[in-house]
């Protein structure tokens, strides 16, 4: 598509349409698009005519073609609004369109993940390698460039549409870039070298995976972190102060014990009392003290109750308030940012005609770009439960609940009959219906549970032979068949009375059905081959059933499916930093060797080594950085903190005291995050326990269910023509008023909604008094469908200034 741009065209469809409705001289409405049609019953065909797309800036197109060119930038509105991305990325010319619609292709999406991936992954292969994972250099090296390259053209066609200068506002495109550019630089250098330098560097990889579009939860869970850091910084400030009195203070009282080596001097107080911290060592730290006098335990009791009880729960307290208060400000920022994408769509999808609304066939048109895949049906339904008004044309107010509706999956209200209606399984189906519904199915269900859970501390305790014979007797002997056929036969029942579609869609029967059937495969393998004893722990999850009896246990599971996005987006988190600790430990510690290390001092024992057993053995010196998988694991064991300062007070007497630097900034770092982690498990159960007391199960019903009346005449007043009225006419009998149920699923986002009312009611007039625009003055068009037309100002009031179309 080739245009000339010009330099002075408005920015987006809202001063385009202003400008030109407000030079009504103009016959032939926005000067580049030529009408061959007519206006229905106007005499003028330019009043079906919208506000020009800056798609097709200078380019001569039909209305149709105008129309499609709207409809693709109003469905572009809308997905940055679904994806939190920001206006001013948005194409503002033809020539920008191609690089934007290359990058936002789902394949692309998927091949800058996996070219993302392929660079964490090299981590194995580069040295220090894993053995088995181990490459040469030109081949990683290779492989590296390649993937380099990819999201190099991936960040090549975002600059193309939001041009050099924009990228200063937005941070995370420039950190790219520059990451990106250093790694380039870098690969070359090792593919000349053909050996690996110092790549430090090597730990930003996973910048690269967090901006891809599928990581958008990690960057909002990174977004949180980093929001919530000021009063973390500010407690961390009063907690090191106090570290830092009471290891002044430590120094003073203890360095002259000999006994006691943790205060000798002012540095190995404060590693002292900053390992204390953790609770790690102690009582060892106080012992040699404690034995000089009994008062010096005083010290340690009130600075383990300053620190850790006292400033690590306060610190607790402020980072969950912070939390709390940023998932409010995030919910409200998500709002308010799909309310202006859809205000920004609706600008659009307008006609002079109905300047003040958008009727059905530019909503499917605009569906068509965005939801191809919704079929006509869905379209309609959607637009008839929009049009709250009635007046078949979505208002700017009801156009900016577009967003609600795209979550809801249709069905005819006659579907909410028995699925099994004039089935040939039918009379099957109603006896295990009138089973099902039978008022001791479950407490017979509960009972069969426990049975299970009887018979299987019975084989525990049961003597046998061998290892196997013990495993075979848990898992696979009469009782667990027994018990298996009766699980089966249970979600049987059930799938019959249902139907597989609504038995599924309960979380506590799909967890039923595939423990149910693990340990079937358990049974099954444990009789193939007997020393596969890790089946054995499939049979025992059935009881967790008995969990849903007590409700204190139901809130637990339903904060873990409420927690399930933000849990996974913390995994990925921890994922990350561990990665970026790992790689850094490597460059500065893969070289030193720990076996039979540190003699002569207190963690010389953990290090002892000897390759034909004839010492104890310490195993410590299997804590390193060799490689990128022992690297994790040692960090792990770091972030649990037992025994951890033995591994640092390792690397430090080998490699030098510098080097405790490390692994105090990755406690702290690993502090941090676990405290948001926490503070997000306690905001998410207090959500849920508050939405749980302020909605019964029909406010529920009436919140995940809408209920939409029609017919097909009503659906002809509305403007449903061509495709949509032959696809509609299948649906809706002429002469018969249809009921269609939609169905949203029960995410947080959808409770937010029912829990903070009042705050969206608030934060909209807010938003609406800060737009602080004037209402049109109106009038009355022929047409009873449309909405009012604008009414043109008397020439003598020379200061009533000409609004747009529309009322904000």
């Amino acid at each position: 598509m080739a245009s000339l741009r010009s330099p002075s065209s408005p920015t987006d469809g809202y001063k385009r349409f202003s400008d030109d409705f407000a030079n009504t001289s103009i016959n032939n409405y926005g000067s580049n698009v030529t009408n061959n049609r007519t206006g229905d019953g106007a005499g003028d065909g330019t009043l079906d005519m919208g506000s020009r797309s800056s798609l097709h800036t200078g380019i001569q197109m039909s209305e149709d073609e105008h129309w499609e060119m709207n409809y693709h930038e109003a469905a572009i509105y809308l997905e940055e609004g679904q994806n939190n991305e920001k206006f001013d990325s948005h194409p503002s010319s033809p020539e920008e369109l191609p690089a934007y619609l290359r990058v936002h292709n789902p394949w692309y999406h998927g091949l800058d993940l996996l070219a993302s991936l392929v660079l964490i992954l090299l981590a194995f292969t580069e040295d220090p390698a894993v053995p088995a994972f181990e490459l040469p250099v030109w081949a990683h090296g290779t492989i590296e460039l390649l993937a380099l390259t990819i999201i190099g053209i991936e960040l090549h066609l975002k600059l193309k549409w939001i041009g050099w200068g924009t990228i200063f506002k937005h941070k995370r495109t420039m950190i790219k870039g520059v990451t990106l550019l250093i790694m380039v630089l870098e690969a070359v250098v090792v593919l000349c070298r053909q050996s690996s330098h110092f790549r430090v560097t090597r730990a930003l990889r996973p910048i690269f995976l967090v901006d891809t579009r599928h990581c958008g939860g990690v960057r909002r869970f990174i977004r949180q972190i980093l929001q919530s850091l000021p009063p973390i910084i500010d407690m961390l400030g009063l907690l090191m102060f106090f570290v830092a009195t009471y290891s002044l203070l430590g120094f003073y009282l203890f360095s002259e014990h000999v006994d006691n080596g943790h205060f000798q001097t002012i540095s190995d107080s404060f590693v002292s009392m900053f390992v204390l911290l953790t609770t790690a060592n102690f009582p060892d730290v106080m012992m040699p003290s404690y034995a000089k006098s009994k008062w010096y335990a005083l010290f340690f009791i009130l600075y383990i109750i300053t620190v850790l009880y006292v400033l690590m729960n306060l610190m607790l307290a402020v980072v969950y308030e912070a939390f709390t208060r940023i998932e409010r400000e995030k919910c409200r920022a998500l709002l308010l940012h799909r309310r202006g994408a859809a205000h920004r769509a609706f600008r659009l999808l307008v006609s002079r005609r109905a300047p003040r609304a958008v009727r059905l066939r530019h909503f499917a048109g605009l569906i068509r770009h965005y939801a191809p895949h919704y079929s006509g049906l869905d379209v309609y339904l959607m637009f008839k439960q929009l049009n709250k008004s009635g007046s078949g044309g979505l208002s700017r107010s009801e156009f900016s609940h577009v967003y609600d509706v795209f979550a809801l999956r249709w069905a005819p209200q006659t579907t909410r009959a028995p699925w099994y209606s004039e089935s040939p399984l039918e009379p099957l189906a109603r006896a295990a219906a009138a089973a099902v519904r039978w008022d001791y199915f479950e407490y017979l269900i509960y009972a069969i549970i426990i049975g299970n859970g009887v018979s299987m501390i019975l084989r525990v305790f049961e003597a046998a032979g061998d290892l196997q014979d013990s495993a075979r007797l848990l898992c696979a002997s009469w009782d667990t068949w027994l018990f298996l056929v009766l699980f089966l036969v249970e979600a049987s029942l059930r799938m019959l009375a249902s139907g597989l579609s609504s038995y599924l869609e309960s979380g506590w029967n799909v967890f039923d059905l595939s423990v149910t059937l693990l340990a079937l495969l358990g049974a099954v393998m444990l009789s193939i081959a007997p020393k596969l004893f890790i089946v054995v722990m499939f049979r025992p999850l059935r009881l967790m059933r008995l969990y849903k009896l007590k409700k204190r246990y139901r809130d637990v599971f339903g904060t873990l499916v409420l927690l399930s996005p933000l849990m996974s987006s913390a995994g990925c988190v921890m994922l990350v930093m561990y990665y970026f600790f790992a790689i850094v430990g490597m460059e500065l510690f893969a070289g030193y060797d720990l076996r039979n290390c540190c003699v002569n001092t207190t963690v010389e024992d953990f290090y002892k080594y000897s390759e034909n057993s004839s010492t104890p053995l310490g195993y410590y010196y299997l804590n390193n950085f060799e490689n990128i998988l022992t690297s994790g694991v040692s960090l792990f064991e770091l972030t649990v903190v037992n025994n951890w300062f033995i591994l640092m007070n390792a690397y430090a007497i080998v490699v030098g005291q510098f080097s405790r630097v490390y692994f105090m900034v990755f406690y702290l770092f690993t502090m941090v995050v676990l405290t948001i982690v926490v503070a997000s498990v306690l905001e998410a159960f207090r959500f849920r326990i508050q939405y749980k007391r302020s909605t019964t199960k029909r406010d529920e019903e009436k919140l995940l269910h809408e209920e939409v009346h029609t017919s097909w005449e009503e659906a002809q007043r509305f403007g449903a023509t061509g495709d949509l009225a032959d696809e509609l006419r299948g649906f809706l009998p002429p002469g018969m008023e249809m009921t269609f149920i939609g169905t949203r699923p029960r995410t947080k986002e959808v409770l937010q909604r029912r829990m903070y009312q009042s705050d969206i009611q608030k934060w909209l007039a807010d938003e609406d008094d800060n737009d602080d625009l004037q209402p049109s003055t109106t009038t009355t068009s022929s047409d009873p469908l449309s909405p009012p037309l604008i009414q043109q100002p008397d020439s003598t009031n020379n200061n009533h200034q000409i609004r747009p179309g529309y009322q904000l």
